[in-house]
């Protein structure tokens, strides 16, 4: 068992209570705390007490650490990547690569010289990233496109002359003809567009029209965050949901999605390839974007636990990452798995045992735990355990 040191990644639309509480910090933080890093990723590795990066440590002896398995299937490096996500203001309208999309993409932007930091550059590594986000408080996102049906009605219902050519779009071509035409558009119709979107939207909401409302709401706040984004737009297309805290989504490759507000736990596979569709200033890759973008439409399922071993787990359709929450008593229970874990205490005290000795987790600490080590773990408290899903 290793205790781990994790980076913070400081975005605007971060939190300065959150993060900041969870680590025993002052509150509220002199900056925005976007996302706690829990993992091997390259870019920001969680550090080990002798001074160690946790991937480089996992390069020097992988199968002992990671499993004969986990290497035979993903390679010499930890498959997955925990985060703590706290959004006080909505990020960027998102989407994430297949396994060969985000292979085929990498190579040709490397074979390309496209520096790695270059603020153009779209794909950072070449693997997908499937994600769950599991909600610690009441969490909102957009995700996935709506029923195309519902979408007609809800922007029809605007009244607004600039989203005609929208509507039509959508009604003579689906999802597929009016996401690309809306992204297209040049800069003054965009501009047009969503004021015209954002004042219909507002006065609905004013009036207290029930319908769509919380979907016009959030049209009429991101507009003013960002005037002219046809994200807005596509934001009347999409599901809105509302998770409870112990609630979950699994966001696959191609769902495009946007996170609101609020707090989770956040694992996906390890990659950080995001490609942008709007709410955004950053860099969007029209092209890539589309190619990758599932355009099918209806409902997307929230995510409720069964129960697993060692506690709640969170079954998803991937074999990078398993999440399992973790409610320790005072009495001792087992936690050893086949792959190799990360566990991060965000409630009370756990006490880990292992054969070398134990680790005490304070609230808003972590460990590594390699493939197969047998470990058991008391509290009271609360752990989140990532490892893989290999049957």
């Amino acid at each position: 068992m290793w205790q781990l040191s994790n980076g913070v990644r400081f975005y605007p639309w971060g939190s300065r209570t959150v993060i900041p509480d969870l680590l025993g910090e002052p509150v509220p933080a002199d900056r925005p705390h976007a996302e706690l890093w829990v993992g091997a990723h390259p870019d920001e590795p969680s550090v080990l007490a002798d001074g160690r990066p946790l991937d480089k440590a996992i390069a020097g002896d992988p199968e002992a650490l990671l499993g004969a398995a986990v290497v035979e299937r993903f390679g010499a490096r930890l498959p997955f990547l925990m985060k703590v996500l706290a959004a006080d203001t909505p990020l960027s309208l998102q989407a994430h690569p297949t396994p060969e999309q985000a292979q085929a993409g990498f190579a040709a932007e490397e074979a390309a010289g496209i520096p790695h930091d270059d603020p153009t550059r779209t794909f950072k590594d070449p693997c997908h990233k499937p994600e769950l986000l599991l909600a610690l408080t009441t969490f909102e996102a957009l995700c996935g496109f709506r029923p195309v049906e519902e979408s007609l009605h809800c922007l029809a219902k605007l009244q607004v002359p600039e989203l005609k050519p929208t509507i039509a779009a959508l009604a003579r071509g689906g999802l597929r003809a009016a996401i690309p035409q809306l992204l297209a558009l040049p800069g003054e119709r965009r501009t047009e567009l969503v004021a015209a979107v954002s004042t219909a939207a507002a006065r609905f909401v004013a009036a207290h029209d029930p319908e769509f409302i919380n979907t016009y709401r959030w049209a009429a706040t991101l507009a003013e965050t960002y005037p002219g984004d046809p994200g807005v737009v596509i934001s009347l297309m999409c599901n809105h949901l509302k998770l409870a805290p112990g609630e979950a989504v699994f966001l696959p490759a191609g769902n495009l999605h946007a996170y609101l507000s609020g707090a989770g736990v956040e694992v996906m596979a390890s990659s950080d390839n995001v490609l942008r569709g709007g709410l955004t200033a950053k860099h969007v890759d029209l092209a890539a974007l589309i190619e990758v973008l599932d355009f099918s439409d209806g409902r997307v399922p929230v995510l409720h636990p069964v129960l697993g071993p060692g506690g709640l787990r969170y079954p998803v359709p991937v074999a990078d990452f398993d999440l399992t929450r973790c409610q320790l008593d005072e009495q001792s229970g087992t936690l050893t798995t086949r792959g190799p874990q990360l566990l991060l205490c965000t409630e009370g005290t756990a006490v880990l045992a292992s054969a070398d000795g134990e680790l005490t987790l304070e609230k808003g600490r972590s460990a590594f735990v390699p493939a197969g080590a047998p470990v058991s773990a008391r509290g009271p408290a609360v752990l989140y355990r990532t490892t893989t899903n290999l049957s």
